[in-house]
């Protein structure tokens, strides 16, 4: 169970920043989870600001939206360094789908998490090959907390840690749904794997 250990910092004038990594397959409720800790800090009147990559344009142009329809405003960014001189004097900074960004989110995070700021990130571990999906495995390696939720296997129903692309696609990145996609047990993942 995963306690947030700075919720009631607001007061404390010494700030500690730290790096949580929310992560998981397609459907696991990666973005829920985001909203959802974003939501809590903005109720303990913390200054938040919330960031996903400008490619992902499947729900909304600009709001950060879950699978559940769940969404919080947010501010697309091409680029990882742009978040450094968009989160002005926030107290926490959330950023989903980090998969898709280059790999300076790793010293963006770093920086930001260094000046103090609560830094949540939301993205897939995995590509659809069930290999490492970078950069989130150097995120896991510098958070001070890691939380993988797991979705529920499309075929047998046991819990999900991988996201099986449904079409012969091989590019690494490719924007899709329910219709792309479908979350699998390992079992399933090898056995349905093309």
């Amino acid at each position: 169970m995963f306690i947030e250990p700075s919720i009631g910092r607001k007061n404390n004038p010494e700030k500690k920043g730290q790096i949580e990594v929310i992560c998981g397959s397609m459907f696991s409720g990666k973005t829920e989870e985001l909203i959802r800790r974003l939501n809590r800090a903005k109720i303990a009147r913390q200054k938040v600001e919330i960031f996903k990559p400008g490619i992902d344009k499947r729900y909304h142009e600009e709001d950060v939206v879950s699978h559940n329809e769940n969404s919080i405003r947010s501010t697309p960014v091409n680029f990882a360094e742009d978040i450094l001189l968009l989160s002005g004097n926030c107290d926490v900074v959330g950023i989903d789908e980090v998969q898709f960004f280059d790999d300076q989110i790793v010293a963006v995070a770093q920086k930001l998490a260094n000046q103090g700021k609560r830094v949540i990130l939301a993205g897939l571990d995995m590509d659809f090959e069930g290999l490492p999906f970078e950069p989130m495995p150097k995120l896991m390696a510098v958070a001070e907390y890691v939380t993988k939720v797991h979705a529920i296997c499309m075929k047998c129903g046991d819990l999900a840690a991988f996201s099986l692309r449904l079409s012969d696609a091989r590019q690494k990145v490719m924007l899709g749904e329910k219709d792309s996609y479908e979350a699998r047990c390992r079992k399933c993942f090898f056995e349905d794997k093309k």
